[in-house]
Formats: C-alpha cells, structure tokens, sequence
C-alpha cells in the first residue's frame, strides 16, 4: 500500500514537471516581441517591403520624440522633419509581430503586422537637445488611475478586477513612456466614487496615500448623447496640477484622453527646456578629400559636391596625387555636412585635424 501510495506521488511528480516544462516551452515559443523602454516603439504596417519599414520606422521615431520631449508633433519642429526622414539612421534595432484580431463590424478574424522598433538612445537625446528639450529621467513616475464610469446604470469604479475596461488608458500611457496604477478595488475604495464624481480631490488623495507615488489621475466617464465624455483631474501631491475635458463616440477613445492629459502634467513638471543648439549657416570650410585615384573619381567628387544642395561656393585650394582641398561653403554648416555625407555614403569623414575635416572618396 505504502509503495502504491509513493508510485502515485512519484507520478504526480513527474505529470507535473512536464505540465511546468510544457507551460515554460509554451511561454518561450509564443514569446512576442513588443517595445520595451522609452526608446522603442510599435507601429502597423501594410507589409514587410523595405519602404514600409522606412515608413515605419519614421512613424515610431515621432513616436519616441514626442515621448522624451513631451511634444505632441515633434516632427513639426524646425530641423526634425530632416531627421524623420532619415529615421532608420537612429534604429538600433527592429522586429515584427503578427496580430491577430475580430473585426468590430463583421466579427471576422483580421491580422496585422506590427513592427517594433529600438532606437539608438544617445542619438535620440542628441535630436532631441538640438531642438532644445532635455528627455525627462528614467524611471518614470507611474500615477494611480482614479476611473469612475457611468454607462446609464450608475457610477462605478474601474478597480484592477476590471483592468479591461481602463486597456485603452493604460496602453496611451505606456506608449507615452509611463504607467498607470489602478487601485485593488477594496470596499472603502469603491466606497470612494462618490468623490470621484464631485471631483473631491482631497478624499481621493487621502485614500490614495496607500500607493505610491503621490500622484493621482482622477476620471469619471459618462454617457453623452450618443456619445462618450470623460473628465479629468491629475493631482501631483495633493495639488491639482491640470484639468482636461474630451468628447468622443467611442468609449476607448474617450478613456485613453486620460493619458494625454496626464501626460502634459507629467511633462511640464519634468521636461527641461534647454537653449536650442544655433543652426549655423554658410560656413566657409576647407575641406581635403582622399581617395581620389585617376581623373574619373575627381569628376565624381566634384559632381557630387556641385549638385549637393548643402554645398554653395566650390574653390580647389590644392592637389596632391590621391587628394585634392577643396574651400567650401556649407549652407547648413560642417556638422550637418558630415551627417548627410554619411547618409549618402559617396565621402566618408575619416578624422578631423587643424586644416579641416578630412574625407574619403569611396
């Protein structure tokens, strides 16, 4: 009896080992990749072609500028649309994701392809301080979600129990570089929507001392009209730091507004404005290019220097067998010269020395 009774645990034992090495080979097969940090983004795209990538990758860059900096269209900013264009230039690296879904309307399946894109940190905070703004610091402060929503049946409040329902916020949050908590749903926390819906912010922060950090995001949703409005409060240490409204037909979307408004609280409390850098104009140069073997590659330097938009007055200060100095005036200065160069790969900048920027004809 006894030895019947160790044969059965020993094979429970080992049902449950495989069960553990199945769910773990389950959980590393299906492993999918999504953006992880303020750096990386996701965005859909119609295929896996190198000019939807190029797109895409452009797309996700706004995305993460406009993460670090707080700014709702970065790309707009003088000296950034340049640099979208040429977004695969700050990517570290990229994945894809296929998503599956059910059509709203149909009920049919769909699929999607998701690319998900990291991007070079340094060269991310080097664009972003060019056009004056210091990323706000890691890691980010991740305020309570208050949610109180009325569908017709009464308030209620949207407690981690129903995290479903507050998705849309939750996931504007994150792809605006920080988190959102939503309280456990205890009985004196659902006692509390009631405050909610006055807009009592003094008794939600007092409740709200359990969480951490001091920082609340108060919403209530109702019906209006045929659609959604969504109020909202964020208070930053029992201080009501900013007060957003938005109006919209579909729920979700009326729920994510919350995390904009949160968001321009957060980035007004930490994103510093920097002095923007000088874009300097028509700078004269010399500049010596090596490489140059016969009469054929010194024609090809010259008629890439004399179509290149950024590149003025062309004069040759002197020759040497392989390399010619060349006096140049650079519209948009040597720095830009030198990025734009190593874009197009036809000179490559091989060191600097006290006669100017040396390149190589390739």
């Amino acid at each position: 009896m006894a030895m019947r009774a160790a044969m059965m645990r020993s094979t429970w034992m080992a049902i449950l080992a495989l069960a553990a090495f199945a769910a773990q080979a389950q959980r590393m097969e299906g492993s999918r990749a999504s953006a992880q940090g303020a750096y990386a983004a996701e965005v859909s795209v119609r295929s896996q072609s190198a000019a939807e990538r190029d797109n895409g990758f452009a797309r996700a860059l706004i995305q993460v500028l406009g993460r670090i900096t707080g700014e709702r269209a970065p790309q707009q900013l003088p000296g950034v649309g340049e640099e979208v264009r040429n977004a695969k230039d700050y990517v570290a690296g990229y994945d894809y994701r296929q998503d599956e879904g059910v059509s709203p309307t149909t009920g049919a399946p769909t699929y999607g392809t998701t690319l998900v894109v990291r991007f070079k940190p340094d060269k991310v905070d080097e664009l972003a301080s060019q056009i004056g703004v210091v990323a706000w610091p890691n890691p980010r402060p991740k305020p309570v979600l208050w949610l109180a929503l009325d569908d017709g049946s009464g308030p209620r409040l949207v407690a981690l129990p129903q995290a479903g329902v507050a998705r849309s916020v939750l996931d504007r949050a994150k792809a605006l570089g920080f988190g959102l908590g939503l309280p456990r749903g205890t009985a004196a926390e659902q006692a509390i929507v009631g405050a909610i819906w006055r807009g009592d912010t003094g008794a939600v922060a007092r409740l709200s001392k359990a969480y951490s950090p001091p920082m609340q995001l108060i919403g209530k949703i109702q019906r209006a009209g045929p659609g959604w409005k969504a109020d909202w409060i964020f208070v930053d240490n029992g201080r009501v730091a900013a007060r957003d409204s938005d109006s919209d037909s579909d729920a979700r979307r009326a729920i994510a507004s919350g995390a904009d408004a949160a968001n321009d609280a957060l980035t007004r409390k930490y994103v510093r404005r920097a002095p923007v850098k000088p874009v300097v104009r028509d700078q004269a140069v010399s500049l010596a290019f090596s490489g140059i073997d016969n009469a054929q590659g010194y024609l090809t330097l010259v008629g890439y220097l004399e179509r290149h938009p950024q590149v003025g007055r062309i004069a040759p200060e002197s020759a040497a067998p392989g390399s010619v100095v060349f006096a140049l005036e650079l519209k948009e200065g040597l720095a830009s010269f030198r990025r734009t160069a190593a874009r197009e790969g036809v000179i490559a900048a091989i060191g600097e020395d006290e006669d100017g920027t040396q390149f190589d004809v390739r």
